[in-house]
């Protein structure tokens, strides 16, 4: 199996973001190790191209690329200041009383953040909380602070401009850095981007970043071809029946490496040997994957799934679902290759 990460092109886009927000200083979001890529080989690339603002999901995320990283750069924590973890060398983004609270008792000098509940309803001080400890908070010089956007893949939604009031309503008179954009909060325009932006899936060549260059090419290795007459039928449940003299590849992949039944429910799917298309047959396995290539002058070694003809938001919408969930989904099994 060969997976290959395209780390200039992850660079490439982090740098095209960092331009569509001109007056903003670029982090990175490398949470679900570096969504499923990486992150000790992603982070130290991003910090080269310029990025200095790391943010993770978690605490242990934080830890491990901390040594990767020199000094000057900051990681941010989303999920804030959790009971009993271990937050040397990481900013925590604080999300509630308690957890600010508890943050002061236990790292009175250290480092913080602050998220605040602009609508989405996740996470972060609503603004009755806010109020309640916004003095105290801002006395302690908070690094960060940030909200997210709900909607924000959906330009023309209404929750985007109304979540922007309440940030800029919470925040007025703030002395800290201001975050309310990732990905698409960047795309939004120069109203949403304060003083930090945050991309995340569009460093990774996910939508909604259109414009992004494509990160990952996922080949699988062919383990055995086979004649099928007419009449015959493939894999489990026999849910595929050959209607031709066909030629059917198995190859060694399947839902223990991300990709999902779902994805062949529609007989749609395709893999590929260069520009040519050949459907994938039957049900998807845990390890294996029937592909009719009857239709091939020559077999090749190997087809791939992902490539420049069927990128990761095509697979997912395959799948019912978004390119964020292929790309994290992606399994161990996987020969990675870094260029």
């Amino acid at each position: 199996m060969g997976l290959i990460i395209d780390i200039p092109a992850i660079q490439a886009n982090w740098k095209a973001l960092a331009d569509r927000a001109p007056e903003a200083r670029a982090g990175a979001v490398v949470k679900a190790d570096a969504y499923g890529l990486g992150a000790e080989r992603v982070a130290p690339a991003l910090y080269a191209a310029g990025a200095r603002d790391f943010f993770v999901a978690l605490a242990s995320e934080g830890r491990v690329i901390r040594p990767h990283l020199p000094e000057d750069a900051q990681i941010f924590v989303l999920s804030g200041h959790m009971d009993g973890e271990d937050l040397t060398g990481l900013i925590p983004l604080l999300n509630s009383p308690e957890q600010f609270f508890r943050d002061r008792a236990l790292r009175p000098r250290g480092p913080f953040g602050l998220q605040l509940d602009s609508g989405m309803n996740r996470l972060g001080l609503e603004p009755g909380e806010w109020a309640a400890i916004r003095s105290e908070a801002l006395a302690g010089g908070p690094r960060l602070v940030m909200s997210h956007l709900a909607c924000a893949d959906e330009p023309e939604h209404e929750a985007n401009g109304s979540q922007l009031a309440a940030f800029r309503a919470m925040t007025e008179g703030v002395d800290a850095p201001r975050s309310l954009a990732a990905t698409g909060g960047i795309l939004l325009g120069p109203d949403f981007h304060f003083d930090l932006v945050r991309p995340g899936v569009g460093l990774y060549g996910g939508l909604p970043f259109a414009d992004a260059r494509p990160v990952v090419t996922l080949s699988l290795p062919i383990i055995q071809t086979r004649d099928v007459k007419p009449g015959e039928s493939v894999g489990y449940g026999y849910s595929w029946t050959a209607q031709r003299p066909s030629r059917v590849a198995t190859v060694a992949a399947g839902y223990a490496d991300g990709l999902a039944r779902a994805l062949a429910r529609q007989g749609e799917l395709k893999l590929w040997s260069g520009d040519r298309a050949c459907p994938v047959i039957g049900r998807i396995s845990m390890d294996l994957i029937t592909v009719d290539v009857t239709d091939l002058p020559d077999v090749p070694a190997e087809l791939a799934i992902l490539n420049a003809h069927q990128g990761v938001d095509a697979v997912a919408d395959l799948s019912g679902t978004i390119g964020y969930e292929i790309l994290t989904s992606l399994g161990r099994r996987y020969k990675r290759t870094y260029l």
